[in-house]
């Protein structure tokens, strides 16, 4: 029997019980007072307890679980998608800055100090790699003139379009290197010999702009004896090359964007060729013309649509007067086109037509005739043109016999004329008005002419 103390030093005896532990537990009397027996020992099987089963519950519940506890995160799967380090240490970030793991080509710059390293390199030095006396600088290639001028022609066509200066500038300076601002005058110069007197006067007014900010006086100065040097080879495609190269420089002096001793004083006028000098005696005489230099900014003209109506008509005016004095179809041909004004080209006609009716003499009708035929084949003036510009005569016949007694009758021959030969369509003929023959009413009506409409008349 094993004897046992209470917490008062008296002794407690334990008593066996059943085995089915009917006793256990259960005080007894004793000689030395009211004691408790020992439990028994509990079986080894009964003391492992089952845990609680807990209710199976889908993604689709509540947020809460069995007996309303919130749901977790089991521990061995808390940390399956994280990027955080595992093994303890560190900040928790991203391993390589997150330029780490498969098919990830690295951190930006990266590759830069991997290029030294590589010692199968022919570039790597390992004294610099030791010292780490490495310095990285972006190098732009330098762009050849050939590219140079591919780029550059496409956006100086398309300024011909819009007509702003502030986005070719801007285009420019993507590309645009040291060594070949002096080639912006060159290509935008050469570009526009081959356009017309209007996309001359946007070219002078692109270099005067660009001047400051793009380009220097230094470069506009040495594009332009890039281009007398290479005036040889540019009188070929334009014969007139010297003196529009000498009204591009006159220009340019006008415009502050070079010394007027450019023109007059030039340092290599000795080593220039013949077409240079005459190109700069252009610029000389144009800058020392008694007007001054504000004429200059006229040295293009206005070209286009940007004159006012009564200028187009004026200067088409003397046109035809000097063509009929010297029957020169090509000169004629040459002032029509530098107007530059094809959507006006019926005015032309119905000056002509109107400068036919007014002389009264049938050798200046075959002139103008065949002015107006070699207009229509050589698609100066369209079939449009033409059939608007004597449809405009035709209405105004009624005020224009006013003063040419004559018109219809000259009309007709003229019309009939122009239709021999082709350029005038048979629809249009059939249009010709006709002036019908007044008639009296009676001889006693004192010569009273016939009203239009007997009926609403009151004798």
């Amino acid at each position: 029997m094993d004897i046992e103390k209470n917490l008062n030093g008296e002794e407690i005896n334990g008593i066996d019980g059943d085995v089915d532990g009917n006793d256990v537990g259960v005080p007894t009397n004793s000689t030395n007072g009211d004691v408790m027996k020992k439990p028994l020992a509990v079986p080894e099987e009964k003391s492992k307890k089952k845990g609680k089963k807990l209710a199976r519950q889908s993604s689709k519940d509540g947020l809460l679980g069995v007996a309303g506890t919130p749901n977790f995160v089991a521990p061995h799967r808390k940390w399956k998608n994280s990027r955080r380090s595992r093994n303890g240490h560190g900040r928790g970030l991203p391993k390589k800055g997150g330029a780490g793991g498969k098919g990830v080509w690295g951190k930006l710059g990266s590759e830069l100090w991997e290029e030294y390293e590589d010692q199968n390199d022919p570039n790597y030095d390992q004294e610099i790699y030791d010292n780490r006396n490495v310095e990285l600088k972006e190098i732009i290639p330098e762009i050849t003139l050939d590219d140079f001028t591919k780029k550059t022609v496409p956006i100086i066509l398309e300024y011909y379009e819009h007509g702003d200066t502030h986005e070719v500038a801007d285009s420019l300076d993507d590309f645009l290197t040291g060594n070949m601002r002096a080639m912006v005058t060159k290509v935008a110069v050469e570009t526009a010999l081959e356009h017309k007197q209007s996309q001359r006067e946007m070219t002078s007014v692109l270099i005067s702009d660009l001047y400051g900010r793009v380009v220097t006086s230094k470069d506009i100065m040495k594009g332009f004896d890039i281009l007398l040097e290479n005036l040889p080879d540019l009188i070929l495609d334009t014969p007139d090359a010297p003196n529009l190269v000498g009204n591009f420089i006159a220009r340019a002096i006008a415009d502050d964007c070079i010394p007027p001793k450019y023109a007059t004083h030039n340092d290599n006028m000795d080593d220039w060729n013949d077409h240079a000098l005459t190109a700069l005696n252009r610029a000389e005489s144009l800058l020392t013309m008694h007007a001054g230099w504000s004429h200059l900014d006229n040295v293009w003209g206005v070209g286009g649509s940007l004159r006012p109506v009564q200028s187009i008509t004026r200067q088409m005016s003397m046109l035809l007067q000097e063509y009929i004095l010297s029957r020169d179809i090509v000169e004629a041909q040459r002032c029509i086109k530098q107007l530059e004004v094809p959507h006006f080209h019926h005015e032309l006609i119905y000056e002509a037509v109107i400068m036919t009716l007014e002389a009264l003499n049938e050798s200046i009708e075959e002139a103008v005739c065949a002015l107006l035929k070699s207009l229509d084949e050589t698609c100066i003036v369209s079939p449009e043109m033409m059939q608007q510009a004597f449809r405009r005569v035709y209405d105004d016949m009624t005020d224009i016999v006013l003063d040419i007694p004559l018109a219809y009758s000259i009309l007709d021959r003229f019309v009939q004329r122009c239709f021999r030969e082709g350029f005038i369509s048979e629809v249009l003929v059939k249009e010709l008005p006709n002036r019908g023959r007044k008639r009296f009413v009676s001889e006693g009506d004192g010569g009273r002419i016939k009203p239009v409409n007997l009926a609403v008349r009151d004798f």
